[in-house]
């Protein structure tokens, strides 16, 4: 009987390769995509087609609301910080941070997990080329890990405890494209930027958008997705 994994699809770049590897390592997937109140829900087509592409089993998206909460570029009527040096990256944490994002986001995957009787959970979260999101660290996922088998009857019960799997996270861009096109990832369906315009096209210069580029330059590629002009 094949091993069920659940993965977090949010549409962008390092969760298509998460769903990616996943597969590769024998596991039917069930996605799980969120609409929570961002920006644009261009992502949210994306992860569809992403599904459709890697054949998952079933993929749900969920509407929850942190517009209600706000505090995040992404939640709220805030300014997306563009144009951004990768020194001015490395400082305090963005506005891009959408607090506590994905503790919530795990716990539904816990949950859908526990349903499905899924031992295994895949998270593309990435603590090398990042924004500095303080829930991307090695150290809270394996927080969150032991929580999760505390929490759970499948937890309590199971002898195959749940795990997190994160094998992007010890990886810069560039590798994590390598990882992805090696697997098949068609990176032109992805989303990644933080403020497309109504078309959906990629800003280009938005600090999501920057270290996707670098990462395709950094293999001597041209990125596949199409940008404004």
């Amino acid at each position: 009987m094949r091993k069920k994994a659940v993965v977090l699809l949010s549409g962008g770049l390092d969760s298509t390769t998460i769903l990616a590897y996943a597969k590769s390592q024998g596991f039917d997937l069930y996605a799980l995509s969120f609409f929570y109140g961002q920006r644009h829900k261009f992502e949210l087509e994306a992860s569809k087609k992403v599904a459709q592409q890697f054949g998952v089993v079933d993929h749900k998206i969920v509407k929850i609301d942190l517009r209600a909460f706000g505090g995040s570029a992404l939640t709220a009527e805030i300014e997306v910080p563009k144009g951004r040096t990768e020194k001015e990256m490395e400082g305090e944490i963005p506005i891009t941070y959408v607090p506590a994002r994905n503790t919530i986001f795990l716990s539904f995957a816990l949950a859908f997990a526990e349903v499905n009787k899924s031992n295994d959970i895949f998270i593309g979260v990435n603590a090398v080329d990042y924004s500095g999101y303080p829930d991307c660290r090695p150290e809270y996922i394996a927080a969150y890990q032991t929580m999760a088998n505390l929490a759970t009857k499948t937890g309590v019960e199971d002898s195959n405890n749940l795990t997190i799997h994160t094998p992007l996270i010890d990886l810069k861009k560039s590798e994590i494209i390598k990882m992805g096109i090696d697997l098949g990832v068609d990176y032109a369906i992805t989303s990644t930027c933080y403020d497309p315009n109504k078309k959906g096209l990629p800003c280009g210069i938005c600090d999501s958008c920057v270290l996707r580029l670098k990462g395709f330059e950094e293999l001597g590629m041209k990125d596949p997705a199409e940008y404004q002009s």
